[in-house]
């Protein structure tokens, strides 16, 4: 009988060490692609501000210089987009190593996968809450935002410390 290949070999070791995540990995990889979304779902208000203060190709040289011509409601879009750069930069984190505690088997509580989906849902209401001029409820989007993240990183550490 023959050997196999080193190669195929190594295959076979990856492809049986690589397993689906499942849906509970799966409620992870969605929030991190929704949150992804909402980062350029800002854009639509961005744009329509822009477009309302006479943006032209000559503003692509200095697109910052154009904020005094955005209306007021135009002002608080270009916050909120800036806004979902830094909740994605504390976001992305947390659904990845929930992501890796899932792989170890960590079995995730439901606050979390809870708090998984309802995050992109809650930065788009921030992102509506600011245009708006609404401060309470853009406080209160933002505030359950930060504390979805900090329960998908409080999960993947529980996960990977005691999995």
């Amino acid at each position: 009988m023959l050997s196999p290949l080193p190669s195929q070999a190594l295959l076979a070791a990856v492809s049986l060490s690589v397993t689906p995540l499942g849906s509970v990995g799966a409620a992870y990889a969605w929030s991190l692609v929704l949150a992804g979304a909402v980062v350029v779902a800002s854009l639509i208000p961005l744009g329509a501000a822009r477009s309302q203060a006479d943006f032209t190709a000559a503003d692509l040289a200095a697109p910052r210089a154009m904020f005094e011509r955005l209306p007021a409601w135009g002002k608080r879009a270009n916050w909120a987009h800036q806004n979902c750069f830094e909740a994605f930069s504390l976001h992305a984190p947390a659904c990845l190593l929930a992501l890796v505690a899932a792989r170890g088997g960590s079995a995730p509580a439901t606050l979390a996968l809870v708090a998984a989906w309802l995050h992109p849902a809650l930065r788009l209401g921030y992102i509506g809450a600011y245009v708006a001029n609404l401060p309470p409820l853009r406080s209160l989007c933002w505030a359950g935002g930060i504390l979805c993240t900090a329960i998908l990183y409080s999960e993947g550490l529980r996960g990977v410390l005691h999995g």
